[in-house]
């Protein structure tokens, strides 16, 4: 039974860990590095991350400032980063590159709200199914004979207080995103 729990906690754990990155490329308006997180520049024929091949900084609070190691990459960063929309042109100077984040419109952010919402809801439904699954497998366990109907009953409500701390996570997260969405 105490497998069962640790896989659970795991799988929540992972639902929670992928909304993080989900929230994480969401731009709200001030410069973030990780927009950057799903560009993949070709590296000599390697698909590479951009902050694997250059010093990503934040020298304003909308502005992202890349600094390849090697200046010879900077027209395919710039081209990786057209080709990725992040819906932000990137401008390149000879010796780095700038993308400046435009101040997002009250329907956008309104947008980004909704999308926001969506994925949380998302995670939601990932940590119940996780719950269904392990709840299976208690099931299973019962009608084996390994457990008592007690100890499934107990096992069951312990899913489902485990089930309900982690829906209540995502909503902070969910909740902690939208705010920065909106503050302007």
């Amino acid at each position: 039974m105490d497998t069962i729990f640790a896989k659970t906690t795991e799988r929540m754990e992972k639902c929670l860990d992928s909304l993080d990155r989900d929230f994480s490329t969401i731009r709200a308006g001030r410069a973030n590095p990780n927009v950057l997180n799903n560009v993949m520049v070709d590296y000599y024929g390697t698909p590479t991350k951009v902050d694997q091949m250059a010093a990503v900084s934040v020298p304003e609070p909308r502005m992202l400032v890349i600094q390849p190691w090697d200046a010879s990459m900077l027209k395919e960063i710039e081209k990786a980063i057209n080709v990725a929309e992040i819906g932000i042109n990137p401008q390149n100077d000879g010796k780095v590159i700038r993308l400046t984040f435009p101040q997002l419109t009250e329907e956008h952010r309104k947008t980004l709200v909704k999308d926001v919402s969506k994925r949380g809801e998302e995670a939601k439904v990932a940590i119940r199914n996780v719950r269904r699954d392990s709840m299976d497998d208690v099931k299973k366990l019962k009608k084996a004979n390994e457990i008592t109907e007690d100890e499934q009953k107990d096992g069951e409500k312990k899913l489902q207080d485990l089930t309900d701390k982690y829906i209540k996570n995502v909503e902070e997260m969910t909740k902690k995103k939208e705010e920065e969405i909106l503050s302007i």
